[in-house]
């Protein structure tokens, strides 16, 4: 699981910025917050323009430098405005099975990486600083990666001419990770498979704006019956109660409907809050991989109170392992209740993020209000 995540000189974070899903505070109740004594559900508050969305970014920048891909499409400013500093830096720490692993890297641009190290029950692994083109495997042995290739890794950084348009560098871990063969208990197996299972979810009513061809995709898996009972069931525990019908036009095109007397077409006349439940469900629910780790912001943008607790109590229970990090501005949501101060969390504006139970000389107990605490100034100095 990711134990601790760091940043720095990312967009609107200019100082170092730190998550550590380890420190938790005791609770003996809502203990399905915490899984393995780490986090395994956090709700994060923040007023407008704190940088909860860049948050989620830099939080799973890890699976585009590992695994390689579509990069998020960003047209504001990478590193920060008001920093001198030439590199953004990210540092993930994870524990799997025993070992600790933390994995850090500096990034130029959304593109380009400075450096990279790997490091492994406090053993270096490797090092790579691209800028200076110096590269140092110093420990490959000690996870069983000591048949790698490496100078064939380094000949590929050969950029050549400098006039020439110079491709991105390689990240070394993705390089090791596609070019060697590990065992099956590698931890860096162990680090690719949680990389690969995250995601971040902006649970909006995205199906207004999805392209027809994946409302289509997404209307075509609903051919299963089974499929179609889980999304109608899935909506009826929301709250929307209701009763689905497929249909196949005769132009071979399918169309959604609420069933009723007459059929109602459901693309057209569902509410915000059920398309957004809708696209929450065709991100996330019928997926056939358990994710690892799913960041959802302002993810009841769209949602009365009462359905925001059902998707938080939805998702504990459908994934009690999985690390999800959900961002909101609902402080009906700030309560013990299902939550805890441990796992209720403030983002500044100075970019800073802080626990309730750390934001507070009080000690924090079960029958405490959090949201009318919040309310009323309790925690303001860490807004």
């Amino acid at each position: 699981m990711l134990k601790k995540f760091t940043l720095k000189n990312y967009k609107n974070f200019k100082d170092e910025i730190m998550i550590d899903f380890e420190n938790t505070a005791g609770y003996q109740f809502s203990t399905d917050c915490i899984a393995d004594g780490t986090i395994c559900k956090m709700l994060i508050y923040g007023r407008n323009a704190t940088g909860k969305t860049n948050l989620g970014k830099a939080l799973i920048d890890i699976y585009m430098t590992m695994l390689g891909g579509r990069r998020y499409i960003d047209t504001g400013v990478f590193l920060n405005a008001d920093s001198l500093e030439e590199a953004a830096a990210f540092s993930y720490e994870f524990g799997f099975d025993g070992h600790t692993l933390i994995y850090r890297y500096a990034r130029f641009s959304n593109q380009e990486l400075k450096n990279e190290e790997l490091i492994v029950d406090e053993k270096t692994i490797f090092r790579c600083d691209f800028e200076n083109c110096i590269y140092d495997f110093v420990d490959l042995e000690y996870i069983n990666a000591e048949t790698a290739s490496v100078d064939r890794y380094i000949q590929s950084m050969d950029v050549g001419d400098e006039e020439e348009i110079q491709e991105p560098k390689l990240p070394f871990l993705r390089w090791l990770i596609s070019n060697v063969a590990l065992n099956k208990d590698s931890v860096l197996i162990k680090l690719s498979n949680y990389a690969r299972r995250m995601a971040i979810i902006t649970a909006g009513n995205a199906m207004l704006r999805l392209p027809k061809r994946m409302n289509d995709n997404f209307y075509e898996s609903l051919e299963d019956s089974a499929r179609l009972k889980d999304l109608e069931d899935f909506l009826n525990e929301m709250g929307i109660e209701c009763k689905l019908i497929l249909k196949k036009l005769p132009d071979g095109q399918r169309e959604l409907y609420f069933g009723h007397e007459k059929l109602v077409p459901f693309y057209e006349t569902a509410s915000s809050g059920t398309l957004a439940l809708v696209n929450l469900y065709r991100r996330l629910i019928p997926i056939s991989w358990e994710p690892s780790f799913i960041y959802l912001d302002e993810f009841d943008a769209f949602y009365h109170y009462e359905m925001a607790e059902n998707v938080i109590n939805y998702l504990k229970r459908r994934y009690p392992k999985c690390q999800i990090v959900m961002t909101s501005h609902n402080t009906n949501l700030m309560t013990n209740r299902f939550m805890r101060p441990d796992c209720l969390f403030i983002l500044s504006r100075t970019g800073t993020l802080t626990s309730l139970c750390n934001a507070t000389a009080r000690e924090l107990r079960e029958g405490h209000n959090l949201e009318k605490m919040y309310i009323s100034g309790e925690f303001e100095q860490y807004e």
